[in-house]
């Protein structure tokens, strides 16, 4: 795919630092990033149009410029800018985040340790669903290749210049899938109806944001394959909903209770109120939460979960940090 001269600006408000997005993104098994510079090359499926869009955004002084390598399908910069800056949580007002670590001392030390770190969000919501289907019962570095190789396989290339990405493929190739290495004859039949849904409109992330939380992770779990956890995660880094606690996610449990010394099974009562305090940015929190989980652990890069994890808590965050 060639290249074009279409380019759009953004601007964030509140904290942001499009080097820790594009770090964070290149840490997880399953992301593209823009190696060691300060940019974030994104190539995706266009949410309903499903033409693969290829991006490149960097930073412009007080602005981020996305400079569009591939936009088959001629969509409206608008519609491209919308879909880029969730992507990047840039659709958010975050100048409220700093008031959280105000009033919590471990959000404090978190905020410290990764600075204008927002969520990266898979590029939309039919694409977190696939991740979690294909993700079920095994790594999650076994499921990143899977990913991988579907994104070589059957998606479409971006030619960045200096790099070239594959995007995920689109719902209908999806639809079409018979059999691929690494998939369970279950999990394909999941896709094929995953394919068919994103095609219907049924996984929409503005849809899926303006329903009551509770009313969106009921609606997603009526999907084959979807239910509580990939519910959870599809509405909150698919749709990238900023403020909803992941009861379902017992690592984020799991390092919320080393760093607030809550006792190694917190109730569901204990962890709600603790959370209670990072409103309006729960979702933005839980994910500076396992990041920091998975610094000092390593347990996915590793394949294993750590029996032990640091003694932190408030201050001591900045400790473990160095």
């Amino acid at each position: 795919m060639t290249a074009t001269t279409s380019s759009f600006r953004m601007r964030a408000r509140g904290p942001f630092s499009l080097i820790s997005a594009a770090r964070f993104t290149e840490s997880f098994p399953a992301g593209q990033g823009g190696g060691h510079n300060a940019r974030l090359d994104l190539a995706f499926p266009a949410e309903n149009d499903w033409t693969t869009l290829g991006a490149r955004v960097t930073a412009d002084r007080t602005e981020l410029l996305a400079g569009i390598v591939a936009n088959p399908g001629a969509l409206p910069l608008g519609q491209i800018r919308s879909q880029v800056e969730r992507i990047l949580s840039l659709d958010v007002d975050g100048t409220g985040f700093p008031a959280v670590a105000e009033r919590d001392p471990v959000v404090r030390d978190l905020q410290a340790r990764y600075p204008g770190l927002r969520p990266v969000q898979f590029h939309s919501p039919y694409e977190a669903a696939a991740w979690t289907i294909i993700g079920q019962r095994i790594r999650m570095t076994q499921a990143a290749g899977i990913r991988t190789r579907m994104a070589t396989q059957l998606g479409d290339g971006i030619d960045f210049g200096d790099r070239q990405l594959r995007s995920f493929p689109a719902p209908d190739r999806l639809t079409a899938l018979r059999e691929f290495p690494g998939l369970t004859k279950r999990k394909i039949e999941q896709l094929q109806a995953l394919g068919r849904a994103a095609g219907q409109g049924q996984l929409d992330a503005t849809a899926l944001r303006s329903r009551p939380p509770d009313e969106a992770l009921a609606h997603l779990q009526t999907l084959p394959g979807i239910g509580p956890f990939s519910a959870e995660l599809i509405l909150l880094r698919g749709a990238g909903h900023p403020d909803v606690f992941p009861t379902q996610e017992k690592r984020l449990h799991r390092a919320m209770a080393a760093v607030y010394h809550i006792g190694p099974n917190p109730t569901q009562a204990a962890l709600q109120a603790i959370a209670a305090n990072w409103r309006p940015y729960r979702t933005w929190t839980a994910l500076l939460l396992r990041t920091w989980l998975e610094d000092v652990t390593h347990e996915i890069t590793e394949g294993r979960r750590a029996d032990v994890l640091p003694d932190a808590g408030g201050p001591a965050l900045g400790r473990v940090s160095g």
